[in-house]
């Protein structure tokens, strides 16, 4: 099993900036890939980035590309999302996923964002 928490959201007028962060434990090793989803009230939950752990190759969902960063610091088995220019419709609950090459298999709780027009 792996473990995720994440954290670093809060409250941020349009414009703004936000890092979230995520710590894996439990067994890291089977790690291939970590990443971020988030979903706003009424709406589906929805892809925002993620990083492969060991080449450190990134996708972005289109809404954030350029905005948003993933990174990932492997001694301390945890990623970040870097969040910059944050507009009212990032606002929603971000969570940390993990897994293998497809798929993913363990989540965060989840951390809010609430971004201010």
């Amino acid at each position: 099993q792996v473990q995720l928490i994440d954290s670093g959201g809060g409250l941020v007028q349009a414009g703004g900036s936000l890092r979230l962060s995520c710590a894996a434990s439990g067994r890291t090793f089977s790690i291939y890939r970590m990443g971020w989803f988030r979903q706003a009230p009424g709406k589906e939950r929805e892809f925002v980035a993620q990083i492969s752990w060991s080449g450190g190759r990134t996708n972005y969902a289109d809404s954030v590309k350029g905005r948003f960063t993933i990174s990932k610091e492997n001694a301390k088995n945890t990623v970040y999302l870097q969040m910059n220019s944050l507009k009212p419709e990032d606002t929603a609950v971000y969570y940390c996923v993990a897994g293998p090459e497809q798929g993913y298999d363990y989540w965060g709780q989840g951390t809010q964002v609430t971004v201010s027009s």
